[in-house]
């Protein structure tokens, strides 16, 4: 292709670290480069025939120039900060007012950008619409779902590792469980301590449990758990993985019997597309964009039992018994979760669509 015909797009704001986001955009950069588009990251750049705005960001002028010289602004869209606002109402423990006023402002930027400025959205899933049509109207311009995508080569349940058959391993993986989703965690240990004691009732020889948790956690949050699980005599192992490097995640999945998805009201968990490329099945609450990611036999999803947008206690023996289903049947879910995500995950897929939504 001639340089001076590459078409160049510009994804913004650039970023930088770890998290769902940080993926996701190199992710895409590494495609559309892949498929002769070039990729910039600077919004001032005037040959850039169109800018992708991941999530929402400050700098609004470059937006709006880029707008009045008739360059499409697509914004791409997954929740809302809320859990902020259940900890402000619940009144418990002392308000962290920066931590409130951040994620407000997150929420007011994201908003702004959707209704004054985009000129196409591209929502991660079904949920992530309804959510912002209920709390902000209808979307003001055109817009699509496109659901996060993984490269299936890299992900893949072709591999060395295999889930121990000594024990159970329940595996939890999600960025932070810091900052209000301490939740996850409490709800994985519930499920780990009930699974067990299920487990130790039934006809074969009692399966221990094993819940690896990866992610960031502060080492006060591990020391407290260790403490209570000490005192309570709890008899299932819990192991801390830390953050665990991306090309290693595969490798993780490959070796655990399940996954369980943390996140209430999630947009499109990307720990969720991984698990489910890997062949491991899901097990998860109904909430957010679980029940139209986690189809068919590529998991189990349980009925949450109170209203998750007030953080209500989770039924957790609901979760359990969907868990021990997948259990007794691990051959036919985890084939079911690697079609699930042939069909619906795919990362050429999503880069593809992405790409006609730019410049189509």
């Amino acid at each position: 292709m001639n340089p001076a015909q590459t078409p160049l797009v510009c994804l913004t704001p650039r970023l930088s670290g770890v998290g769902g986001m940080v993926s996701f955009q190199q992710k895409l950069a590494a495609g559309l480069q892949n498929r002769g588009i070039e990729v910039c990251y600077d919004p001032a750049d005037t040959q850039a025939r169109a800018l992708l705005v991941v999530g929402g960001t400050r700098h609004l002028r470059p937006l709006l120039q880029a707008r009045r010289r008739g360059i499409p602004v697509i914004q791409r869209l997954d929740g809302m900060n809320w859990i902020h606002r259940v900890q402000a109402r619940r009144g418990s423990g002392r308000l962290d007012v920066r931590h409130y006023l951040r994620a407000e402002y997150g929420n007011l930027i994201l908003a702004l950008i959707r209704r004054r400025i985009a000129s196409r959205i591209v929502y991660q899933s079904e949920f992530s619409r309804r959510w912002w049509e209920r709390v902000h109207g209808p979307t003001p311009v055109e817009h699509t779902v496109i659901y996060n995508g993984v490269n299936l080569d890299d992900f893949t349940p072709q591999g060395t590792e295999t889930p121990p058959d000594d024990r159970c391993r329940l595996l939890l993986v999600e960025g932070s469980l810091m900052g209000g989703y301490e939740l996850g965690l409490e709800t994985a240990v519930q499920l780990a301590r009930r699974l067990e004691a299920l487990l130790a009732k039934g006809d074969q020889a009692a399966m221990p449990v094993e819940l690896l948790v990866a992610g960031r956690v502060s080492e006060a949050l591990q020391k407290s758990w260790e403490e209570r699980l000490a005192q309570a005599g709890a008899p299932f192992t819990l192991h801390w993985a830390g953050v665990v490097p991306h090309e290693k995640i595969p490798a993780l999945d490959r070796s655990a019997h399940l996954l369980y998805s943390a996140d209430v009201n999630a947009a499109c968990p990307n720990s969720v597309v991984e698990a489910l490329a890997c062949g491991l099945p899901v097990v998860a609450f109904d909430t957010g964009a679980l029940p139209e990611m986690v189809a068919g036999d590529a998991g189990r999803i349980a009925a949450y039992g109170g209203d998750p947008w007030r953080l209500d206690p989770p039924d957790v023996d609901a979760l359990v018994h969907a868990a021990l289903e997948i259990l007794e049947n691990q051959p036919r879910f985890r084939a079911a979760a690697r079609q699930r995500a042939e069909e619906a995950f795919d990362l050429e897929t999503m880069v593809a669509r992405y790409a006609e939504v730019l410049l189509g």
